[in-house]
């Protein structure tokens, strides 16, 4: 428990920056690129400005990131003998093409100012964006894996790879993707029009930051409706490859032919039942699952207790994202309809400023609903978590444990001050 614990902080940590990173990563090259084609000087100050708090971003994402990779052989050593014939292998491909061609051109494009051309120097930021998302891609590919194990042999006391081209077209992996992509687009576009917001409340800089804010809201009204579309598929997806994760999700304890699904419910694993259940859609699960409101759902008591996912913290993560993906597609659309005179709604920019936590908080409950909802597989099928952790003292654990988290304490606060500080302080002067 104490590994998973320190694997799961310094995940949710790392991934403060991760959609942050992929989402404007690609609006901050529109930016530039919008640039280079009109040569209007509001949008080179716009590339500045956003790209600037996307380095601060990026560099202590890639930080918080490393520790991730060693912990496969400090505390999960067992894990990565089992199935570091597979996993291992889509890691380094990661590292070795993407991660090295986004920090390459980074580089480039952080001190290419005056030494690249105008249509070089938006190329380089263009790279890094397609390098990010591909680095993404091949996490996920990991990651899709572990829920949907294919193109694989147990051989030799282990798994081993039999299908690279199975592994990489894996659909449950796809689905995480695309579901992770667009949630990350709605991450960092909510970054931009709070911050914006900020500003607009103060009248600073008034058309620098109406377009900024305006380009956030677009694209976040897009992909937050996106996400939802997205999402439905992959909960299909999640019943037929996964389906006591389906029933932890909407607390569902007893097969039904034609399963409803309640609004308000609080589970009572110790029980294995319900102690509240209000307002249900009769056949509700059913249609959410297959498309059918007479199709039967698995209950959890199907499995044995020891096999069973945490009922409590998969349903509520899953309640705590579908809820914030239904509330972030109307505050875009509430934007939309105030777009003409956005600097006279103040409560609705208010809104907005201190909405910027609430995407991360989605993408926190969804990725928790993902690995809690795995459990007790860590590859679902395969391997137990039980059976992967490093034969290490408890102690050992605890030590790196509060270590890992005093270290990210103090990056997540340097984060904080680095970017509240750019953040407030604005975009560079007009020229004269």
């Amino acid at each position: 428990m104490l590994s998973r614990l320190q694997f799961a902080m310094a995940t949710m940590f790392h991934f403060i920056f991760v959609p942050l990173t992929l989402g404007l990563s690609v609006l901050v090259a529109v930016m530039e690129t919008t640039y280079v084609l009109t040569k209007k000087d509001i949008y080179l100050r716009m590339t500045k400005f956003w790209g600037k708090l996307f380095v601060i971003n990026f560099v202590l994402g890639i930080v918080t990131g490393i520790t991730l990779e060693f912990q496969f052989g400090t505390n999960w050593s067992r894990y990565s003998e089992y199935v570091g014939d597979i996993f291992g292998s889509l890691l380094a491909i990661e590292a070795t093409v993407a991660f090295f061609m986004e920090s390459t051109f980074l580089a480039a494009w952080i001190f290419g100012w005056k030494k690249l051309s105008p249509k070089m120097h938006a190329a380089c930021i263009w790279i890094v964006a397609i390098a990010s998302n591909i680095s993404a891609i091949w996490i996920i590919l990991a990651n899709g894996w572990m829920q949907n194990p294919v193109g694989y042999v147990i051989r030799n006391g282990r798994a081993e790879l039999d299908n690279f081209l199975e592994v990489i077209s894996n659909p449950f992996a796809w689905g995480q993707l695309f579901h992770n992509g667009f949630a990350a687009f709605v991450v960092a576009s909510f970054f931009i029009m709070g911050i914006s917001a900020y500003h607009l409340l103060r009248k600073n800089e008034v058309e620098f930051f109406t377009k900024s804010f305006q380009m956030g809201m677009i694209t976040a009204l897009i992909f937050s409706c996106a996400v939802a579309v997205q999402g439905h598929g992959h909960a299909q997806m999640v019943a037929a490859k996964q389906p006591q994760k389906l029933a932890a999700m909407e607390a569902l304890w007893e097969t039904s032919d034609s399963a409803p699904m309640y609004l308000f419910l609080i589970p009572d694993e110790e029980k294995a039942e319900n102690s509240i259940e209000l307002m249900g859609i009769p056949g509700g699960l059913s249609f959410l699952a297959f498309n059918s409101f007479d199709a039967p759902v698995k209950g959890l008591k199907e499995w044995p207790k020891e096999d069973r996912p945490p009922v409590t913290v998969t349903f509520l993560a899953f309640r705590i994202m579908v809820g914030l993906g239904t509330l972030l597609p109307l505050l875009c659309i509430w934007g939309w309809l105030k777009r003409k005179n956005l600097t006279e709604n103040k409560l609705y920019l208010r809104i907005m400023l201190y909405a910027i936590p609430l995407p991360y908080i989605a993408v926190w409950a969804g990725w928790a609903v993902a690995e809690v909802g795995r459990q007790p597989w860590i590859v679902y099928g395969i391997m137990k978590t039980s059976d992967a952790v490093s034969p290490i003292a408890t102690s050992q654990v605890a030590f790196s444990f509060i270590a890992l988290t005093t270290l990210y304490t103090l990056l997540g606060g340097v984060e904080i001050f680095l970017l509240a500080k750019f953040a407030r302080k604005g975009p560079q002067p007009e020229k004269a």
